[in-house]
C-alpha cells in the first residue's frame, strides 16, 4: 500500500514538473500572416489574407508537445480590390456577418529532431469544423535582440478544399475548390525571462488593460498598440 501510494505521489510531482515547463507565447500580429491563394479560371492567382489575428501559442520543446489556437477576424479580409473583398463578405464566401470569425486549433505538434515539422488540428470556418495538417516550411526559436524575450515561430503551409466548409461559389464555372493557405506566425513568450513577470501593456482592442511604462529592468520594454501588434521602446 505503502508503495502505491509513494508511486502515485512520484507520478504526480514528475507530471506537475513537465507541465511547469510548458511555455505561454502571445502571437504577435505585426509578424503573423495568413495569406490564402485560389487559381482563377485555371488562368492567374487570386490571393489575400486577414489584416485582424490573435492568438496563443502553448510550447513544450523538452516533451515535444504544443497548442495553438489562431482567430482571424473575417471582416478583416483582404485583397487590395475593395469590391472583391466586398463580396468575399457576403454568404457567397465567408458570411461574415453571421460567421464574424475562424479558428484553427492545433494540439498536436510533430517534431523532427528539436524543430516542429507540422502541426494537426481543426479549422472552423462558417460554422463547420474540419481537420486540416499545417506543414512546416520552417521552424525556429530565437532571443529577440530588442524585446529581450523569446520568439518562436516559422512558416506554414496546407492547402484545403473549400467546399468542405460550405464556400461553394464559382465551382461551377471553373473557380478552384482547392485553396492554399500560407501561414507566418511569430510569437512570443509572455513571461520575462529576467523575472517571471508578464507582458506589461496589453491592449485590448483599443483600450489599454495594463501599464505601458517603461520597464526599468531592460533596456527594452514591449508594449502593445491600439488595434494590435507590439511595439518596443527604449527604457
Amino acid at each position: 500500500m505503502r508503495k502505491s501510494l509513494s508511486l502515485l505521489a512520484a507520478t504526480a510531482v514528475l507530471s506537475t514538473a513537465g507541465a511547469a515547463q510548458a511555455a505561454t507565447y502571445e502571437i504577435d500580429p505585426t509578424h503573423t500572416n495568413v495569406i490564402w491563394e485560389q487559381l482563377h479560371f485555371g488562368t492567374s492567382t487570386n490571393r489575400g489574407s486577414w489584416t485582424k489575428k490573435s492568438g496563443t501559442v502553448q510550447f513544450d520543446r523538452a516533451a515535444k508537445t504544443g497548442k495553438v489556437e489562431l482567430t482571424l477576424d473575417m471582416n478583416s479580409v483582404s485583397t487590395g480590390v475593395p469590391p472583391f473583398d466586398a463580396h468575399l463578405k457576403r454568404d457567397d464566401f465567408f458570411a461574415a456577418d453571421k460567421y464574424p470569425t475562424a479558428t484553427f486549433v492545433g494540439d498536436k505538434f510533430v517534431f523532427n529532431g528539436d524543430k516542429v515539422s507540422e502541426v494537426q488540428g481543426m479549422l472552423t470556418l462558417r460554422g463547420q469544423t474540419h481537420p486540416v495538417t499545417l506543414k512546416a516550411v520552417r521552424f525556429n526559436c530565437f532571443d529577440h535582440p530588442m524585446l529581450k524575450r523569446e520568439v518562436c515561430g516559422g512558416d506554414f503551409e496546407t492547402t484545403i478544399k473549400r467546399s468542405q466548409w460550405g464556400v461553394n461559389w464559382g465551382l461551377q464555372m471553373g473557380v478552384a475548390d482547392d485553396t492554399k493557405l500560407t501561414i507566418q506566425v511569430e510569437a512570443i513568450d509572455a513571461a520575462s525571462p529576467r523575472s517571471g513577470a508578464p507582458l506589461r501593456g496589453a491592449w485590448q482592442g483599443d483600450a489599454p488593460i495594463g501599464p505601458a511604462e517603461p520597464d526599468p529592468r531592460v533596456p527594452w520594454t514591449q508594449t502593445r498598440r491600439p488595434g494590435g501588434g507590439w511595439a518596443a521602446f527604449f527604457g
